[in-house]
């Protein structure tokens, strides 16, 4: 017998488990990728000096106002300025408590920022369900009426505002503040468009399948996944009413004031006192720092939960 007649055996490259033969290159693919699968990304030095200069360029204000309310009026106006601390901090903060009577004034705030932001994340979390999940006619003409009313310079109302809270008897008290910014068209459109995004069609009509009413639907499947964004709504409602001076300079007197109005006083004389004013200023900015302390990282971990899906 030769060589020649003997059967020649070759290499069988087709797959041994029966799968086909395209599931070869997709597994030599899956175990290219299976490395980097949970590799994570870390940001580079030049992404550390943006972030660090960004966080300076935001602090700086906070730090000059600290250093100008540390110092004397003599020592702030001078060229060029102080960039250190002074020791005159605790000294001026004392005197601009007492002449800008910010104890009482803090209080309203606190009862006028507090009532302002709860009542408009109410409303608003109910009116942006109603426009994102509800049926029924009219919803996009009012809805378009609510967006129009934004375009609309607050100043023009002012008159017609300011006579119907003195018709109330309401002049110089807090409800004229209050009940005016009871909910804001920014915080409807706002909610509107998270619901409309975050909330399932689905679990509202299993709610209708199970008999339960709009207020059970909203009370039970509407709060928990609004939370995030209703934490977001009441910080910002709440610092933009503090910080607000228009309306209650106009329609508050300095026997009454908020923050903003009282902090006027620092600045009524004939000469002003750039580190009086500052201190005030300090003053007034110190309750809003305690509130992002105690419930920022709340409001960041509900945000996060709230984009993550799943």
């Amino acid at each position: 017998m030769t060589t020649d007649s003997l059967p020649v055996r070759t290499a069988d490259t087709r797959p041994r488990t029966g799968a086909p033969e395209g599931s070869t290159g997709r597994r030599r693919t899956r175990l290219w990728l299976r490395p980097r699968a949970g590799r994570q990304h870390h940001a580079g030095p030049l992404a550390y000096v943006l972030l660090g200069f960004a966080a300076l360029v935001s602090l700086f204000p906070l730090y000059w106002t600290m250093v100008a309310a540390s110092s004397d009026n003599t020592r702030v106006t001078q060229s060029p300025p102080p960039f250190l601390p002074g020791p005159h901090l605790l000294e001026n903060l004392g005197k601009a408590w007492r002449d800008a009577a910010l104890g009482k004034a803090m209080v309203n705030s606190l009862i006028v920022a507090g009532v302002i932001a709860l009542s408009t994340v109410l409303f608003a979390t109910l009116a942006g369900f109603a426009f994102a999940k509800l049926r029924f006619k009219g919803r996009n003409a009012l809805l378009m009426l609510v967006i129009g009313t934004m375009m609309v310079p607050p100043q023009l109302g002012v008159v017609p505002l300011f006579m119907m809270m003195t018709d109330l008897g309401w002049g110089q008290q807090l409800p004229a503040v209050i009940f005016p910014t009871l909910v804001s068209a920014v915080g409807v459109f706002f909610m509107r468009q998270y619901l409309a995004e975050a909330l399932p069609d689905e679990l509202v009509e299993a709610g209708r399948v199970d008999g339960a009413h709009s207020l059970r639907i909203f009370w039970s499947i509407v709060l928990p996944v609004a939370r995030p964004a209703m934490a977001v709504l009441f910080m910002i409602t709440f610092v933009h009413a503090w910080n607000d001076f228009f309306w209650p300079f106009i329609v508050l007197d300095m026997t009454n004031p908020t923050v903003p109005v009282a902090l006027t006083q620092l600045s009524a004389g004939y000469v002003r006192d750039q580190s009086l004013i500052m201190a005030g200023a300090l003053l007034g900015t110190l309750p809003l720092l305690a509130l992002f302390v105690v419930f920022g990282r709340q409001i960041v971990g509900g945000i996060m939960q709230g984009a993550v899906k799943g």
